[in-house]
């Protein structure tokens, strides 16, 4: 019973000790009701100044973007600029005669999955070079570090590798473009490359690794080569050597089949640089193989003294627009040969060098490969870039496409001599000019062909001329048609005289 009872009571005092917990804590929130009220009836206290937070990181980051364009503005940066990216309203045309195919040359396209496997035949030629020349690699990242801010400045944009990896690049990229120059000069074997080599010969994939050098978004600056040649060959003052095995290198490409004259070789020669002061800023020395490659192509007419589009883009009283109709120069083939104008090949190197006199238009040779798109492309992309630089092959090439509107105008050119066509068929080569120059910067009036074109035009106007062609060509175009010509008029020259002396004779009568 004891037990039972102290169970009762111990239930009792558990109850009893619950039920005052309860009545202490009703009692508590009973005293703080209006101060949960002000809590919930006021705004968070800390909102204003998490907008204010937020409004300055945003004055923040639009100060970063306007000292980022201070940096980039920097005094003196554009005028290094040299190897460009192509623009966008220029690469929608045709986007793959701008892209490598084969392999890649600085650090625009550098890392390319599909460019990778190029790299091993890159570390090989490096490999070749240290063992020919017994020399440390140390030697070779010392002296292009010393070149890398300078060589930086060549390139567009942000490059967006670390210091070590961009002369990496440089030194690996550099010494397989040497190895390419010296190989195709000299031979490969006395470098000693194996005889069935697949790269380092003058067969197989060379033909494309050429082709993607010669492209202005892989290009290496020509200072970067000349300082690796001449810790190569033990001597430092190799200025122009380089170029003139750039240009032996890329012979191939060449657009014409006629050969240079000795005369114009050494005056190129001297273009391209044999003094003792190498500047990549002027026009004494070159900029990169693509530049060098196009002087060549121009050869005297470059010479020492360039005419640069700064001067003429200053003083013109045109604007430059890109409206298709201000690009045209000059009629059609068709057209011109039927207002009498002849067409006749021009026996010179100098593709470009277009004479007119007396009616006869004479145009150099040119060959169309399957090369020449990309060619041109990248040619013209960097005279539109580049602003000390003339437009010679800009002009050219969109004279030839104001004068190629058909298949029936290039095959007549082609009868003339004038194009030779290894792409396949007439069209594909009217397509090919017609195409080259779409979205181009052009001012008729800064063309180099502009006072070319006016005599042309001139010709053409002058209605006796198409009157002559048209009596040529309907009258004397075969020799039977020029014998019943004569035969009529010495028919109606006795016609006439007979009715004279009958009607002498009528009034005057014989004595």
């Amino acid at each position: 019973m004891v037990a039972v009872f102290n169970k009762e009571l111990l239930s009792w005092y558990l109850i009893t000790l619950k039920l005052n917990q309860a009545v202490e804590t009703g009692l508590q929130n009973a005293q703080s009701p209006t101060t949960n009220s002000r809590s919930i009836d006021l705004p968070p206290p800390d909102s204003t100044s998490t907008q204010q937070n937020q409004e300055s990181e945003w004055v923040i980051t639009i100060k970063q973007k306007l000292d980022q364009a201070q940096n980039d503005d920097v005094a003196g940066q554009w005028a290094k600029l040299c190897i460009y990216r192509i623009p966008q309203c220029l690469r929608e045309n045709d986007d793959k005669a701008y892209i490598p195919q084969t392999v890649s040359l600085g650090p625009y396209h550098h890392g390319k999955k599909r460019l990778r496997s190029m790299d091993r035949h890159k570390w090989r030629a490096l490999h070749y070079v240290l063992k020919r020349t017994k020399q440390q690699i140390e030697l070779y990242l010392d002296a292009v570090k010393e070149l890398e801010e300078r060589a930086r400045a060549c390139y567009e944009g942000p490059i967006c590798l670390s210091s070590n990896e961009f002369v990496e690049m440089m030194v690996l990229d550099a010494c397989f473009v040497l190895e390419l120059f010296c190989g195709a000069a000299g031979g490969f074997t006395r470098l000693g490359y194996s005889r069935n080599d697949p790269i380092f010969a003058m067969r197989g994939t060379m033909h494309s690794i050429q082709r993607d050098m010669i492209m202005l978004e892989n290009q290496i600056p020509l200072f970067i080569l000349d300082r690796l040649y001449g810790l190569q060959s033990g001597s430092p003052d190799q200025n122009g050597v380089v170029s003139r095995l750039a240009l032996s290198f890329f012979d191939p490409l060449m657009p014409t089949d006629a050969p240079l004259t000795k005369s114009d070789r050494n005056k190129l020669e001297l273009s391209l640089g044999n003094s003792n002061s190498f500047d990549p800023l002027t026009e004494h020395g070159g900029l990169h193989c693509l530049e060098v490659f196009r002087r060549s192509l121009l050869a005297v007419r470059v010479g020492l003294n360039p005419t640069p589009c700064v001067w003429i883009k200053r003083w013109s009283h045109t604007s430059r627009v890109v409206d298709k109709r201000r690009q045209q120069l000059i009629h059609c083939v068709t057209e011109l040969k039927d207002a009498g104008i002849k067409f006749k090949r021009r026996k010179t190197d100098r593709f470009w060098d277009i004479r007119f006199k007396n009616g006869i238009l004479k145009i150099p040779r040119l060959l169309i490969h399957d090369g020449t798109k990309s060619l041109f492309l990248n040619l013209i992309a960097y005279e539109q870039c580049h602003l000390d630089c003339s437009n010679d092959i800009t002009s050219y090439v969109i004279f030839m496409d104001n004068l190629i509107d058909s298949p029936d105008d290039v095959s007549y050119l082609h009868y003339c001599g004038i194009i030779e066509n290894w792409l396949g068929s007439d069209q594909e080569v009217a397509d090919l000019f017609n195409r080259l120059c779409q979205e181009v910067v052009f001012d008729i009036n800064d063309g180099s062909l502009s006072r070319l074109s006016e005599q042309v035009n001139r010709y053409y106007d002058h209605r006796w001329n198409a009157w002559r062609a048209s009596l040529k060509h309907r009258y004397f175009n075969n020799p039977w048609s020029i014998i019943s010509f004569f035969a009529a008029v010495i028919l109606l020259a006795l016609t006439l005289a007979q009715t004279f002396y009958t009607v002498y004779t009528y009034y005057i009568p014989p004595s």
